[in-house]
C-alpha cells in the first residue's frame, strides 16, 4: 500500500506540473495573441479553467498525503499519546464520511453531465466532474494507510500532527538554543 501511494503521488506530481505548464502556455499565448496580433484562441481559456481545476483537485491530494492541509492543533499537541490518536482517528473518520458524500455528489454530476459539453472546446463535463471521484478515492486510500498505521501502531508521534508553521519552528528552534546555553553555563 505503501509503494502505492508512493507511485500515485509521483503520477500526479507530473500531472499537476503538466497541467500548470499547459496553463501558462494557453494564458500567456493567449495574451500575446490578443495584445499583439487583435485575435486569439477561442478555447485557450476554456482548456486553462478546465486544468486549474484538475490541479487544484490533485494537489489536494497531495497535500493530504503530506499532512499539509490547514489544521488547529493547538489541543492535540497538548493531549497524551492515547488522546492524539483518539483525536486522530475521529478526524480521520469524519473525513472519510465527508470524503464518501462528495464522491457521491461528484458521481451523481459526473453521470448527469456525460451529454453536457462545453462551449468552446466541445469537451463534455463528465470529464471536469470526473475529478471529483478521482480525487475521494485517492484521499480514501491515503486516510484509510494512514488510519492503519495508528491502529496497530506502526506510526511515530509526528504523524498524527499536521505540519507545524514556519513561525514555529523557529520559536522551537531558539528555544532549544536557548536550554542548551543555559545548561553550559556552570
Amino acid at each position: 500500500m505503501e509503494k502505492l501511494i508512493h507511485r500515485i503521488s509521483t503520477f500526479l506530481k507530473i500531472i499537476i506540473a503538466i497541467c500548470l505548464s499547459l496553463m501558462v502556455i494557453f494564458v500567456f499565448g493567449n495574451v500575446i495573441l490578443r495584445y499583439a496580433f487583435n485575435s486569439g484562441i477561442t478555447w485557450s481559456e476554456e482548456v486553462s479553467r478546465f486544468l486549474f481545476i484538475w490541479l487544484i483537485f490533485l494537489g489536494a491530494i497531495l497535500a493530504l498525503k503530506d499532512n499539509e492541509h490547514l489544521g488547529v492543533d493547538i489541543f492535540v499537541k497538548k493531549l497524551p499519546l492515547k488522546g492524539k490518536k483518539i483525536v486522530y482517528t475521529i478526524s480521520n473518520g469524519l473525513i472519510l464520511i465527508t470524503l464518501g458524500l462528495i464522491f457521491d455528489g461528484s458521481w451523481k454530476l459526473t453521470l448527469l453531465n456525460i451529454d453536457q459539453s462545453a462551449p468552446a472546446t466541445g469537451m463534455p463535463y463528465a470529464y471536469i466532474y470526473g475529478i471529483g471521484p478521482v480525487m475521494c478515492v485517492c484521499m480514501a486510500l491515503i486516510i484509510l494507510l494512514k488510519l492503519y498505521r495508528v491502529i496497530f501502531g506502526k506510526t511515530n508521534l509526528d504523524d498524527l500532527i499536521m505540519t507545524s508553521d514556519s513561525e514555529e519552528l523557529v520559536e522551537q528552534k531558539d528555544m532549544e538554543s536557548t536550554m542548551e546555553e543555559g545548561a553550559k553555563k556552570p
